[in-house]
């Protein structure tokens, strides 16, 4: 996935804000709350993809081919997607939205309401 494609990807939503931490990784986050990164061109890994997905599909992930527990992550129940070109878009359009769903539940209701998600 290039870094065109993920600002695509989550730009639009509620929220949501771009940033690059570590000089390394462009960062999708609402309401300052890391929800996805991805690893920019020039360093190592570039185009790795890391997430946060639902706590009841966390290991059946890490057990598909090309995707493996995020490092300094995996508590909190992120996956690093190593074989980017495996998966369809659609499907990594699906599983970033859930992983923004999953962080932005975890604001304030009041906060949900101004940024126009369902309660």
């Amino acid at each position: 996935m290039t870094e065109a494609q993920f600002e695509k990807l989550v730009a639009a939503w509620p929220g949501v804000t771009l940033d690059v931490k570590w000089q390394s990784h462009r960062v999708a986050s609402v309401d300052g709350r890391m929800f996805a990164m991805l690893n920019l061109p020039g360093w190592p890994r570039a185009g790795w993809l890391h997430f946060k997905v639902d706590d009841d599909l966390f290991l059946a992930l890490t057990e598909q081919p090309g995707i493996q527990a995020a490092a300094y992550l995996a508590r909190a129940k992120w996956i690093t997607v190593t074989e980017p070109r495996r998966y369809a878009r659609g499907w990594y359009a699906a599983s970033l939205r859930r992983a923004y769903e999953l962080t932005a539940r975890k604001l304030s209701k009041k906060r949900q309401r101004e940024l126009g998600l369902p309660a």
